[in-house]
């Protein structure tokens, strides 16, 4: 399957001071590096050593997609997170919507420095979701759910269609990511939109209900909406996390 021009993953090896800590980002569902991509590039910048996978199932086409499992998607990140563990003294894990959860997730695996998730997912604004499992046979698609960004002009490169047999898988990742929450010792800084038309605050919700970290921060965003790495509040979301990583290099993996 060709994978589409802009959705390419991205890599770097870190250098100078900084060079010893990595960070493992994660894009979102239906998504691609194209909406993480200058977080990374910040990132990289400054020195870190960085890793943005491109999840299976994803930048090629939806169909793709629709024969994806969530196990495919977390292997892939966690995958990556561990290459990059073994050549970092502190490894922290970072992601957008579904990757925020498979950061949250490979944080309840490992013990990981930190994790920063923006508008992470756990729940969903239509209750049919959960009901995917049996809607896939119905109705193969729904329509898309990219580009939610409130700045003018702005396109993340995301899938036209959103194959329902993925979101069932979405909605398997969700539950099982929920019922490790308890396992995340690691230091949290969640990032979350005001206004955001794909995720619902109760996602939010439900991680300060089961987060098992005592150290957890939940940052508002006024003035992007989901796809908050490439919106008005980018540089915020940028300069914060090289603070937070800054803050909690000290912690070591094991």
């Amino acid at each position: 399957m060709t994978i589409t021009a802009g959705t390419e993953a991205f890599s770097s090896e870190g250098s100078g001071p900084n060079a010893s800590i990595g960070i493992a980002l994660s894009h979102g569902f239906t998504g691609s590096p194209a909406s993480m991509i200058d977080w990374a590039r910040h990132l990289a910048d400054a020195g870190y050593a960085v890793t943005l996978p491109l999840l299976p199932g994803h930048g090629t086409s939806w169909e793709d997609l629709a024969t994806s499992r969530w196990q495919d998607w977390y292997g892939a990140f966690e995958a990556e997170y561990l290459r990059l563990r073994s050549k970092t003294d502190h490894t922290f894990v970072a992601g957008l919507s579904m990757g925020g959860t498979l950061a949250l997730r490979t944080a309840a695996e490992h013990r990981v420095s930190g994790v920063v998730a923006v508008n992470p997912g756990f729940t969903f604004y239509d209750p049919k979701a959960r009901f995917a499992r049996i809607l896939r046979y119905i109705r193969p698609t729904v329509p898309a759910i990219g580009d939610d960004i409130k700045k003018p002009g702005v396109r993340e490169a995301a899938y036209i269609r959103t194959p329902v047999a993925a979101v069932d898988q979405l909605h398997r990742l969700f539950r099982d990511t929920t019922s490790a929450l308890h396992r995340v010792s690691a230091p949290t800084l969640i990032f979350q939109s005001s206004v955001d038309r794909v995720v619902p605050p109760s996602s939010v919700s439900l991680i300060e209900k089961r987060l098992g970290s005592a150290d957890l921060e939940v940052v508002r965003l006024y003035n992007s909406y989901h796809v908050a790495t490439m919106d008005n509040d980018a540089g915020q979301i940028f300069e914060q996390t090289g603070g937070f990583i800054q803050q909690h290099s000290g912690t070591g993996d094991e």
